[in-house]
């Protein structure tokens, strides 16, 4: 895939699944960005996070 086929795809994948338009792609960071398109596919099923944690596990007991 190259270059211009991979920003192709993202910049469908931002207007279309992550509702952006196309000046908050163009001036959103790269990892931004990647971290949407993730959040989106876990969101849906169609990935797994890696660490799947509860609030329990971030905040103890007695706060």
């Amino acid at each position: 895939m190259s270059d211009e086929e991979l920003f192709t795809r993202l910049l469908y994948y931002a207007l279309a699944h992550l509702n952006l338009t196309q000046t908050e792609f163009w001036l959103m960071p790269f990892g931004l960005l990647l971290d949407l398109w993730e959040c989106n596919r876990q969101y849906n099923g169609l990935a797994k996070p890696k660490i799947e944690r509860f609030i329990d596990d971030v905040i103890p007991l007695g706060i």
